[in-house]
């Protein structure tokens, strides 16, 4: 049975909707872990009021911490796993683990798309950029959902304390061993207010930054796997030149992207969660 493993942090406006959306086809049968780590809402409750997912409480907020624990109590393979405001029905789920289980993909991911309804301008224009990135094509983050078979899971033995678990998963992999499966969609919503954009953007660099100096560290060990190195002009050359109507998009590309670096070197260790796109929904 493939297991499904949310690391839930205060997530109680979104994750009734996450867990309907797996349970609502028992035909789709799929074994649920939520575990609920550092939650000052009502996390917990919410998912428990669900049959047939498994709680489990953590008194620290630690996604590592909270994905560790909930493998270790997953029974399934292969696996996923989802971050609690993505909302996949089980029929998608299947579909994604179906991937890695025929082989010879590892890992698989939904298709990314962005839910822009009600944004700003400078937030439509930063994405209008971003979307077009070709990182995306062959990378496991941004998604929000992550399926690994058991093989790939062996790839490393426990989650390290990261913020950017993507990106340290989609470093495991080669490009051959990665696959999107395009008939499964994964709705992301997007930041809502400008100011949550920033944040959202500090914590991405933070986290990759965190990520390279572990790779500095780990420099010259036999099979340490490296991680996607940053591409800083790829928005120019891959996507504004070759359609210059961006380019008025670019420059709010730009400013924002510098504003976020400033920020993540101010507030390194920061969780820099963006609250503005958790729309309450029980």
């Amino acid at each position: 049975m493939t297991s499904v493993v949310i690391a839930a942090h205060n997530e109680g406006a979104v994750i009734g909707r996450c867990l309907d959306a797996l349970l609502s086809d028992r035909a789709e049968s799929l074994d649920v872990t939520v575990v609920a780590n550092g939650c000052t809402d009502d996390t917990a409750h919410v998912a428990r009021a669900r049959s047939g997912v498994r709680v489990i409480e953590l008194p620290v907020a630690s996604k590592a911490v909270a994905l560790n624990v909930g493998d270790a109590a997953a029974t399934g393979w292969p696996r996923v796993y989802l971050d609690a405001d993505i909302v996949l029905p089980a029929a998608a789920v299947h579909r994604l683990t179906a991937a890695v289980a025929a082989g010879p993909a590892l890992a698989a991911v939904p298709r990314r798309r962005l839910a822009l309804d009600g944004c700003p301008l400078p937030v439509r224009a930063y994405y209008a950029v971003h979307t077009r990135l070709p990182a995306f094509r062959t990378a496991l983050f941004g998604r929000g959902a992550i399926a690994l078979s058991a093989t790939a899971r062996g790839r490393f033995d426990r989650f390290p304390d990261v913020i950017a678990d993507d990106l340290f998963l989609d470093s495991q992999f080669t490009s051959d061993e990665k696959c999107e499966v395009a008939d499964v969609a994964a709705w992301v919503a997007a930041p809502r207010r400008t100011r949550d954009l920033i944040r959202r953007l500090s914590r991405v660099r933070a986290g990759n930054s965190q990520l390279r100096q572990r790779d500095a560290a780990c420099a010259g060990v036999t099979g340490s796997p490296r991680t996607r190195a940053a591409s800083r002009l790829s928005w120019l050359r891959h996507v504004v030149l070759p359609r210059p109507w961006l380019a008025p998009a670019a420059a709010c590309y730009v400013g924002l992207t510098l504003a976020a670096s400033v920020q993540a070197r101010r507030h390194s260790s920061g969780w820099g969660r963006d609250e503005s796109s958790r729309v309450v929904t029980r």
